[in-house]
């Protein structure tokens, strides 16, 4: 349990510092004293907030990214366009950031994103659409 832990830690921080994410760490079946775990790089929410938020950083870690994102109800890209239209609709520019490069990471086209923005417009408010198409618009320059 520990190892499925620590693998789905990884690949949480992976994903969320926009690395891709792997399941491949050098780690012995069954550890000895003298195994100590590699050094970690920090995950995106570990370095946005750990140090204030600890807590909240881990159950983004550990239960968003590394439960909920891998549930098989949905593929990761209905996730991402479900995801991306919330934010839309909650006028959230700083994760829709990050979230329409991850939908693009998912097999989400620039196109699809433009297109699900245009038509929230219609039921989350045109202000909320045209801020999420300005952040687009950045995003996609990248």
């Amino acid at each position: 349990m520990k190892k499925l832990t620590r693998n789905l830690f990884v690949a949480a921080s992976l994903l969320l510092s926009g690395g891709i994410p792997t399941m491949a760490i050098a780690q012995s079946e069954t550890p000895t004293a003298s195994d100590t775990p590699p050094a970690q790089q920090q995950s995106r929410a570990q370095q946005l907030y750990g140090d204030i938020a600890p807590k909240m950083a881990e159950l983004t870690d550990e239960v968003l990214y590394g439960d909920i994102w891998e549930r098989p109800g949905l593929s990761k890209r209905d996730r991402s366009l479900a995801t991306v239209s919330a934010l839309v609709a909650m006028n959230r520019p700083d994760q829709l950031r990050s979230h329409l490069s991850i939908a693009k990471r998912n097999g989400v086209t620039e196109e699809e994103l433009i297109e699900t923005i245009t038509h929230l417009a219609f039921y989350s408010g045109w202000p909320n659409a045209v801020s999420a198409i300005a952040v687009a618009k950045e995003v996609f320059k990248k």
